[in-house]
């Protein structure tokens, strides 16, 4: 992928990333601002393809939006060429993305089951 494209990925997913950005700092604030507690919110998550699909969407973005900043470090800061910078944060982008997607199952699966 061209480093223009890169640049406009990365622009868009902080763009799509905005809203449920906002949308899980507002839920964090009105959970914690009720007194609920870890246990009470994953009961209201477990089983929810909606929060599944929300969080899910936003793993994708942060790994993709992530891997393309640590990218462009790599390739200003450690000098490494395009190639090894590339296959580096596409590994970090997969790493990601299988934490954050693990995280997700925990979360919404009943029992919290891995």
């Amino acid at each position: 992928m061209t480093e223009l494209r890169l640049y406009i990925l990365q622009r868009v997913t902080a763009f799509l990333m905005i809203p449920l950005i906002l949308a899980h700092v507002f839920v964090i604030f009105y959970a914690t601002s009720n007194g609920l507690k870890a246990g009470d919110i994953l009961a209201r998550t477990q089983g929810s393809v909606g929060w599944a699909l929300f969080y899910g969407l936003f793993v994708l973005l942060a790994a993709i939006h992530g891997a393309i900043g640590v990218r462009t470090v790599l390739r200003e800061w450690a000098d490494l060429s395009r190639t090894t910078a590339s296959i580096a944060s596409g590994a970090l982008a997969a790493l990601l993305f299988a934490l954050g997607m693990r995280a997700v199952i925990a979360v919404v699966m009943p029992g919290g089951a891995l």
